[in-house]
């Protein structure tokens, strides 16, 4: 997909991302503390049902699930020399289950860690975006950011190695500032200076909470705005599981408000499921 497809894609309606993966994948068996690529690398059936169930949904975007398959975070279990493995293989699985019905986001993520020199994270992005671009991916999405600096990194890199549309969204507090420092409204100024295709915010809180964000993001910036929210606040169960507030029709509801305020892109995060796509597919018709 060029850069300018995608404008076009989302200027002929509201985009439709997928819902939450880990949570429904935990669900399925996955167990804590895994890496979790490789667990999907090594069970894709398990992922390629959802991603079919989120295209029947409505789902015109499904991300691949190469979240955290940068050198990096892949150090932490010891898996660092497999980057080009694991991003490869995630994107033909995501491919195999969507075929051609569906684009394929290359998906990218925090390091989660503030300490990391920018030229690190520049070269740790460039390479999972290089093997990204060459595995077929349609374009890429940097989510669940924590800070504007490890952004500008992946929009750097990606711009070194292909003309990939690229995606921004960053988790804020329900004020809008950041976890590493700042304020969303400051960031996606800058990202949208840097040639990022569209900007906006993932996980979170639920979108009940996101209102006033979501205009005062759309007041910023001239390329599309991105909302993919929680299903509400979650509550711990006695079996320390996350168990969220909001069922599929109230989701979908404040969403479609978050759409009147500005969203041009919207999905789901943790808690949601094909379910919850399908219902916010139904009011966004």
């Amino acid at each position: 997909m060029t850069k300018q497809e995608f404008r076009e894609l989302v200027q002929a309606k509201t985009l439709l991302l997928d819902g939450a993966t880990g949570s429904n994948l935990m669900k399925e068996g996955m167990p804590r503390g895994v890496c979790s690529e490789q667990w999907i690398y090594e069970n894709p059936q398990v992922l390629q049902k959802l991603q079919r169930e989120y295209r029947e949904a409505g789902s015109v975007v499904v991300y691949a699930p190469t979240f955290s398959a940068n050198r990096i975070s892949l150090a932490n279990h010891g898996l660092e020399d497999k980057v080009e493995e694991l991003n490869r293989g995630l994107v033909r699985i995501s491919r195999e289950a969507v075929g051609e019905q569906c684009y394929v986001a290359g998906d990218l993520t925090t390091t989660g860690k503030q300490d990391v020199p920018y030229e690190e994270l520049f070269e740790a992005y460039k390479e999972q975006i290089t093997v990204l671009a060459d595995a077929g991916v349609d374009l890429l999405i940097a989510e669940t950011m924590l800070g504007v600096d490890e952004v500008m990194a992946v929009l750097d890199a990606a711009a070194a190695v292909c003309e990939l549309p690229v995606m921004c969204t960053l988790t804020v507090e329900s004020d809008g500032s950041l976890f590493f420092g700042g304020n969303i409204y400051e960031a996606v100024e800058t990202l949208e200076q840097m040639g990022a295709d569209a900007v906006g915010i993932n996980c979170s809180t639920g979108p009940d909470q996101l209102v006033s964000v979501v205009k005062n993001i759309r007041e910023r910036v001239c390329i599309p705005v991105i909302v993919k929210p929680n299903a509400g606040m979650p509550v711990i169960d006695e079996k320390g599981n996350p168990v969220y507030s909001m069922g599929p029709e109230e989701f979908a509801r404040h969403m479609k408000t978050l759409a009147e305020a500005g969203a041009d892109i919207v999905g789901g995060c943790c808690g949601t499921t094909p379910a919850y796509i399908r219902k916010l597919a139904e009011v966004l018709k």
